[in-house]
């Protein structure tokens, strides 16, 4: 499916829909400290996910309800963004700018969005991208600038998170430490909930059925593609006919017949149409249910001087266990 170029007309969302009183925010930070005490303070450990599953239980109420809620239904556009938690500008190091950056000790915004993950489901990662870290760093890299991935700052098309492996994330979690210098950057969601009316029958059924074939993005290194002996086609819709779910990436999404590249060249246009771009500030928390939105960015222009944008990023399950066979010893990381 071919690239498509932004729509400038697009609803552009500035603004969170709705923020921590700075009371909430307090107590966010206070609890988010406490994992990050000296010598306990492993992001990927059994153990400090274990501690983030319980701090979450002490997160403000308002919080906790609001992720609750969005987990039973994620609302019209399946996205969610939170404003006001707490990032501390003048405490942050320099924005990482190395390829496979992650965030291994522990540090308030990783607690935050691990506690968050462990209120929607658990924390996922895998092992083929980014060293299997449970929170990833989503930055700028110097020669990366056309790379279509997170170290790339082009516009980055329409996908779901994973939908080439047999289980990818129910949710995908970002939290916004530094925005960009010139404050162009934007995530870009589209949800089926908003495209599916745009598109007509003869696509629709056509999405349905097992006719695309979506291999690894570039993310998961350039042999990732035929390291996957079992890929087989699959629909780029599933479940309800009245609210499916998604598996689509349009820079690895192959459409294997004439009906599904027409349906696919549809639905890439209803999700153009439908698009939402936000602009996230600093303690921005967004959460997308990858199950029913694709996400993208537009492009932006980083500087490499230390202060570049700079996102974290969190994977979550809502059933840990269906993954069971590809986790080794029982962890959070799928090894295959």
């Amino acid at each position: 499916m071919p690239e498509t170029t932004p729509d400038t007309t697009q609803s552009t969302v500035a603004a969170a829909d709705w923020e921590l009183d700075p009371a909430d925010a307090g107590a966010c930070e206070r609890i988010a400290r406490t994992l990050c005490t000296s010598g306990h303070d492993q992001v990927d450990s059994p153990e400090w996910v274990a501690r983030a599953r319980d701090a979450w239980e002490d997160l403000p109420l308002p919080l906790r309800r609001a992720v609750r809620r969005f987990r039973r239904h994620s609302g019209p556009h399946g996205t969610m963004v939170i404003g006001g938690l707490p990032v501390d500008q003048a405490a942050l190091p320099a924005t990482p700018a190395v390829l496979g950056s992650v965030q291994r000790h522990a540090t308030v915004p990783a607690a935050l969005l691990t506690m968050v993950a462990c209120g929607l489901g658990e924390p996922l990662a895998y092992l083929a991208e980014k060293s299997g870290a449970l929170v990833q760093d989503v930055v700028p890299v110097p020669g990366q600038e056309t790379f279509h991935g997170n170290a790339g700052s082009v516009p980055l098309s329409f996908h779901t998170e994973n939908g080439f492996h047999p289980h990818p994330p129910d949710y995908v979690i970002f939290l916004c430490l530094r925005a960009d210098h010139d404050r162009i950057a934007g995530m870009r969601t589209a949800g089926i909930r908003q495209a599916l009316p745009l598109l007509t029958p003869a696509s629709r059924q056509a999405l349905f059925t097992p006719e695309f074939l979506t291999t690894p993005p570039p993310s998961f290194g350039p042999d990732a593609a035929t390291n996957e002996p079992d890929a087989k086609p699959r629909p780029v819709l599933s479940g309800a006919a009245e609210d499916p779910d998604i598996r689509m990436a349009q820079l690895v999404t192959t459409p294997l017949t004439p009906r599904a590249t027409a349906a696919l060249t549809e639905f890439g246009r209803a999700c153009e149409a439908s698009a939402r771009t936000l602009r996230l500030t600093p303690g921005d928390l967004v959460i997308i249910d990858n199950r029913v939105t694709v996400h993208g960015r537009t492009a932006f222009h980083p500087r490499y001087d230390g202060a570049d944008r700079w996102l974290q990023r969190t994977y979550v399950t809502t059933d840990l266990r269906r993954s069971r066979d590809h986790r080794p010893h029982d962890g959070h990381v799928l090894a295959r």
